[in-house]
């Protein structure tokens, strides 16, 4: 192992690349000689940490974990910051963190599986694998004078074209219901993948749960990756900050949600992320159809869902929803990518076939996702990422979060190699 087996400094605190490094063909901590660029810019470790860290620094953001995959191997594995501010705790490599919507895309690799062998099919109705109609299940009642929910597909509910809302609650009694016909545009359901879920476990007589410790977590030894809170987590768990840098905790979650339920830590997911590109788990034809275009995407940002605001913006991009993930056309080829976001938590995800590459950043602030597109800039160069669809509006541009920019034009790729959004002097030219 040699100097793998070193405690590596970590920004503010220290992990042991050893145990980040178990198990891991390829794997590097932080001692690593660099890493190279999709443009094939090499970076020092030395210039990795630095952007990080000023980042963090410049967006207030407490602490951020951050892996690096190239040729489908883990080349830099990282956390920066704290885990705690008032025990002054580092983040580790191996602290657990909220994976919040990061969950979808890997129940959307555990649903592929079953899709793959004959469990379940896309284009059929789900009321094929359901013991009773849905609106008789108590979640679902509220559907009961829609028959609308019968056009419902597993192939809608990945895809977030079912027609369902994000969540329930922004109704304003609170009740469920289809907003639109189902598989007519893309709108985001956190409501239409926990459906799924039902769906999966009527069909295969099994919980999520446990499907996906078996499918998914065992197979890349996840070890410290739960779709519920392990009491284990809690000698090495992260604390989510707001914007003030307020703490909010970490919620322990009792029930398996498919939407969101997931804990996890960068060195897990990162273990998830690179399998994927290697092709691990699924055929070539299951792969590639979870990572094809399902429907273009046409609104401004992705929330609020409801909205109906459309642009042309990403149009050159591309910008599509696949089943579990999001697509993109970069300069270097087709991006694919998920995000995870709750009050306190902010995590991104984006994975290139071209080279095998991925970045993954988790971070336990509100603020995080105001670095995220500096940091891919820096980390992978330029990749046309739709960072204003997103909403990753950075920390110097508070201005484009007002109502008026919803009303300019944001090409992604625009800003690229010098444009005012990549203006920003924490990045090393």
């Amino acid at each position: 192992m040699g100097r793998w087996s070193r405690r590596v400094k970590t920004g503010m605190g220290v992990c042991l690349a050893v145990l980040s490094c178990l198990g891991l063909a390829g794997c590097a901590g932080a001692g690593m000689s660099g890493v190279r660029r999709l443009d094939g810019r090499r970076l020092s470790s030395e210039q990795v940490d630095q952007h990080v860290e000023r980042l963090m620094a410049a967006a207030k953001v407490p602490g951020l974990a951050v892996a690096l995959i190239q040729d489908g191997q883990i080349v830099h594995l990282k956390a920066y910051g704290l885990k705690d501010t008032a025990e002054r705790q580092p983040l580790t490599t191996s602290t657990v963190m909220y994976g919040a919507s990061l969950t979808k895309a890997a129940f959307a690799y555990m649903v592929m599986q079953l899709v793959q062998e004959g469990a379940l099919e896309l284009d059929r109705p789900i009321s094929t694998w359901l013991d009773k109609p849905l609106p008789e299940y108590e979640k679902y009642k509220d559907l009961a004078a829609d028959p609308r929910w019968r056009l419902i597909t597993p192939r809608m509910l990945l895809s977030h074209t079912s027609g369902l809302p994000n969540w329930r609650l922004t109704h304003p009694e609170g009740k469920l219901e289809i907003l639109f016909e189902p598989g007519r545009r893309y709108s985001y359901s956190g409501e239409g993948i926990n459906l799924l879920q039902l769906v999966v476990e009527q069909a295969t007589g099994q919980e999520v749960g446990a499907l996906m410790q078996a499918r998914v977590f065992d197979r890349f030894g996840m070890t410290r990756t739960s779709m519920t809170w392990r009491e284990d987590f809690a000698t090495d768990f992260a604390v989510g900050y707001d914007e003030e840098g307020k703490p909010l905790g970490h919620k322990r979650r009792q029930s398996v949600r498919a939407a969101g339920s997931m804990d996890t830590t960068v060195t897990d997911y990162a273990r998830f992320l690179a399998g994927v590109l290697r092709g691990e788990g699924l055929s070539r034809a299951s792969r590639e159809e979870m990572l094809r275009a399902q429907v273009p995407i046409h609104s401004v940002q992705q929330f609020p869902t409801t909205s109906e605001r459309t642009t042309e913006d990403n149009r050159a991009i591309g910008l599509a929803y696949g089943l579990g993930w999001g697509l993109f056309e970069s300069p270097h080829g087709k991006a694919y990518f998920k995000e995870g976001h709750e009050d306190g938590w902010r995590n991104y995800a984006v994975s290139f076939d071209q080279g095998r590459h991925a970045l993954l950043l988790l971070a336990n602030s509100s603020n995080g996702d105001s670095l995220f597109k500096y940091l891919v800039d820096a980390l992978l160069g330029p990749t046309c990422m739709p960072w204003f669809w997103n909403a990753y509006i950075p920390y110097d541009r508070p201005e484009l979060k007002s109502p008026q920019a919803l009303e300019e034009p944001h090409p992604p790729c625009e800003s690229e190699g010098g444009g005012r959004v990549d203006a920003s002097p924490t990045l090393i030219r």
